[in-house]
């Protein structure tokens, strides 16, 4: 094949794109394959909590590109601007055409900073944080160390988002931290939460209402942060039912962000009408494409939007993968498993597990682990095994826990199962 023909492109360097790249080769070394991702740099996305709690350094969550992908694909240093499915093909931003026999869409999705009038602008200084951004992880540990009273605001973006359990996870570490110092008692925390439910599966709420009521946290529901002035120290959300925006003042404010498919994804001939990529739940085929599979973030798929899940995915597109290059159907399927270590205290996690339509799918005996309460082996879970489990394994191919189920016959287009993340 020339430089610009492949038999698989993935689009996306992230946790999706890597595993799938390396779980394919697992499978068939032959295969002549594409990555196309301009960053130099991959992010242990999981980690960026821990940053934000002063737990790890932000160095140990980041890796060189190059470190990370696989040594026998070829690495395409551009960004997609366009898919073109019934060319089988990709536009690059040099203009550059890329061909393929089959796509692999893994592109993430965007953080529409933006979308809140006046934080861009503020982010990263006057007490504005957010662990989604790499960058300002390390701020949120500091103003955490540096704020010995007044008001601490956290806040949740309207669902769909990724990882529904990060803005909850900062303000537990954080009030655990004031808490040791002796601090808590003279800071007023509050969590303007967009949604309506503290989390979207109820097995594991009266582990987490604990710990908001040990640390006295303010629970405001369907609160929608709308702007910030950083200056002035001010936020304010819209709330249903009121004309007017709630004004909100604060000392630390740690924002979650609304976020979105990509732009050159929402506007292409791969997305449904929220301008997802519209792919079925099971087998991750496209629904109209069939040389096109998705996972990850940017996809339509109702669950909820981890690396756990990708863990999950990744074998699963790989099979399929192979089977549609041998011109087969697919039968490998995804149950829509995702986790959400939430990090109540330090050296405490109530470990939530589950697939579609909140279905409790823990991987250890409730005996060994129960997810449904705060635990210390938990803790271990996501402090010291995930990020060797997530380079070492997850990365490279090594499906450990991660088997694909496989159906008995080719997976039926599924009807849509509305998501448990969106109330």
């Amino acid at each position: 094949m020339s430089a610009n023909q492949h038999d698989v492109v993935i689009v996306g360097g992230g946790a999706g794109g890597i595993a799938v790249a390396s779980s394919l080769l697992k499978r068939d070394r032959s295969l002549d394959i594409a990555v196309i991702e301009p960053s130099e740099f991959h992010h242990y996305q999981p980690g960026l909590t821990m940053v934000g709690g002063g737990v790890f350094a932000s160095e140990e969550i980041v890796k060189p590109m190059k470190h990370v992908m696989p040594r026998r694909v070829s690495w395409i240093k551009e960004s997609v601007t366009e898919f073109r499915p019934d060319e089988h093909a990709v536009l690059l931003s040099d203009k550059t055409t890329i061909s393929y026999r089959i796509l692999v869409a893994a592109p993430g999705l965007t953080l529409n900073w933006s979308g809140v009038d006046g934080l861009a602008e503020t982010l990263g200084q006057n007490g504005v944080t957010s662990n989604y951004d790499p960058k300002c992880a390390p701020y949120t540990w500091d103003l955490v160390k540096s704020l010995g009273s007044g008001n601490a605001v956290f806040t949740q973006a309207p669902m769909p988002i990724k990882c529904a359990g990060a803005p909850q996870k900062a303000l537990y570490l954080s009030c655990f931290e004031w808490e040791e110092k002796g601090r808590l008692k003279n800071i007023n925390v509050s969590f303007h939460n967009a949604g309506g439910v503290l989390f979207g599966v109820p097995e594991y709420v009266p582990a987490l209402e604990l710990y908001m009521n040990r640390y006295g946290v303010d629970q405001q529901f369907n609160h929608t942060l709308v702007a910030v002035d950083g200056s002035a120290k001010k936020a304010w959300f819209s709330v249903p039912g009121q004309d007017i925006t709630k004004e909100v003042s604060f000392d630390m404010l740690h924002v979650c962000p609304p976020q979105t498919a990509p732009a050159f994804v929402s506007s292409s001939p791969l997305a449904n009408e929220t301008g997802w990529i519209d792919v079925d739940q099971d087998t991750l085929q496209h629904v109209r494409h069939d040389k096109v599979f998705g996972l990850g973030d940017a996809c339509s798929t109702p669950n909820a939007k981890t690396a756990a899940a990708v863990r999950k995915q990744a074998p699963v597109v790989a099979e399929n993968v192979i089977a549609a290059l041998a011109g087969k159907a697919p039968t490998a399927v995804y149950d829509g498993y995702g986790s959400c270590p939430l990090t109540v205290e330090r050296g405490k996690v109530v470990l939530a597990e589950f697939g579609y339509g909140g279905k409790l799918l823990p991987s250890a005996p409730s005996w060994m682990l129960d997810g449904t309460k705060a635990s210390r082996l938990a803790w271990h879970l996501k402090a010291t095994l995930l990020p060797p489990i997530y380079f070492e394994l997850m990365l490279k191919g090594r499906e450990w826990l991660a088997k694909p189920a496989h159906a008995s016959s080719p997976t039926p287009q599924s009807p849509s199962i509305p998501s448990i993340f969106s109330q």
